[in-house]
C-alpha cells in the first residue's frame, strides 16, 4: 500500500540572507547603546542617532527625493514615529532594568507581529510560520530569562513593553507599503521623522542637551550609518519577506547579542545557551515548505498500489 508522501524544502532568498546578516551586526548594538545612555539621556540619544542616519541615506537620496509622492510622505512618517517610539521606549528601559529583561520584554513583538498582521492585513500566517514563532518566543524565554522573576512589572518593564508593540508595528507597517513606494524617498522620510519625533519627546520626558562628548558623537554617528544600512535593507528585503518569517529572522537578535556580551566578558548559563538553539531552529523550521507531489505523480503511485 501506497500512500501519500510529502517532502521539505528549506531555501534562503538573498533578501532573507540579508536580513540575517544585518541582525547580527544588530545584536551587537546592544552594548553600544548601554555604553550610550551613560553619557546621554534616551530620547536626545535617539533624535541624535537618527538623524545622522536621515542625513546619511538622503545625501544619497537627493535626487530621487524630487519625486516624492503623497503616499510615501504618509508610509515614512508613519513607520518613522514607529521606529522613534520602538528605539526610544527600548533605550529608556534600559536605563532601570537589566539588558537580559529588555530583551526578553522587546521579544514580545515576535507573537505581536502575527497577530497584528492578521488584525491589521487580514493575512493569516502559515502553519510553519507560527511554529517557527513559537520555538523563536520559548528560546527567548530560555535565552533573557536565566534568572527568573521576568513577569515583575515595574516602570521600566511597562515602557520597554510598549516599545515592542512599536517594533511589531513597524514591521507591520514596512510590509504593508512594501512595493508601492520608492525605498530612498521613504527611507529618508522615516528617519527624519523618527529623529524629530525623539527630539520632540526630550521636554515631556524632561531631558535637556547633554555636554558635548568625543564618545557619545562616535556612537550616535555609528549607530546612525548603520541604522541607515538597517532601514535600507528592511524596506528593500521586506518586498519579498513576509512579515512573520522577517519577525523570526528578527529574532535572532538576542542571540547574536549574547556572541558578542561573551567576547566582552559576559558569560551565557546553559539554558540561555538552549534558548539560542531553540531560537536558530525556528528560524530554520519557518523556511521549510510542506511541498506536495503533482497529481500525476500521485496517480501513479495510487495505481502501482
Amino acid at each position: 500500500m501506497s500512500s501519500l508522501r510529502q517532502r521539505y524544502q528549506f531555501s534562503v532568498k538573498p533578501q532573507e540572507a540579508l536580513l540575517i546578516l544585518i541582525t547580527m551586526f544588530w545584536g551587537g548594538t546592544f552594548l553600544a547603546v548601554q555604553y550610550a545612555v551613560t553619557l546621554s539621556d534616551p530620547f536626545f540619544f535617539v533624535g541624535l542617532r537618527f538623524a545622522t542616519a536621515a542625513l546619511a541615506v538622503g545625501l544619497l537620496s537627493v535626487k530621487s527625493l524630487r519625486g516624492l509622492t503623497r503616499l510615501e510622505l504618509k508610509a515614512g512618517v508613519s513607520i518613522g514615529i514607529a521606529i522613534a517610539l520602538g528605539y526610544s521606549l527600548q533605550t529608556w528601559g534600559l536605563q532601570t532594568i537589566p539588558s537580559s529583561k529588555s530583551a526578553f520584554i522587546t521579544a514580545m513583538y515576535v507573537p505581536l507581529v502575527p497577530l497584528l498582521q492578521w488584525l491589521c492585513l487580514g493575512r493569516m500566517p502559515g502553519l510553519m510560520s507560527w511554529i517557527g514563532v513559537a520555538l523563536a518566543f520559548i528560546g527567548l524565554v530560555f535565552l533573557a530569562g536565566p534568572d527568573g522573576n521576568l513577569l515583575q512589572m515595574g516602570q521600566g518593564e511597562i515602557i520597554t513593553l510598549i516599545g515592542a508593540v512599536a517594533i511589531a508595528a513597524e514591521i507591520i507597517l514596512i510590509s504593508a507599503w512594501a512595493g508601492k513606494v520608492d525605498i530612498k524617498r521613504v527611507t529618508v522620510v522615516q528617519l527624519a521623522t523618527a529623529s524629530l519625533v525623539s527630539f520632540m519627546m526630550m521636554a515631556p520626558a524632561g531631558e535637556r542637551v547633554p555636554p558635548f562628548s568625543t564618545g557619545l558623537l562616535v556612537v550616535a554617528l555609528g549607530l546612525g550609518i548603520f541604522s541607515a544600512i538597517i532601514q535600507v535593507t528592511m524596506n528593500w528585503a521586506q518586498r519579498s519577506v513576509s512579515p512573520t518569517r522577517a519577525t523570526v529572522i528578527y529574532t535572532g537578535e538576542p542571540v547574536w547579542a549574547g556572541i558578542f556580551g561573551r567576547m566582552a566578558g559576559e558569560r551565557l548559563p546553559a539554558i540561555a545557551l538552549l534558548g539560542g538553539a531553540c531560537i536558530v531552529l525556528g528560524v530554520l523550521v519557518s523556511e521549510l515548505k510542506l511541498k506536495k507531489k503533482p497529481a500525476s505523480e500521485q496517480a501513479v503511485e495510487q495505481s502501482e498500489g
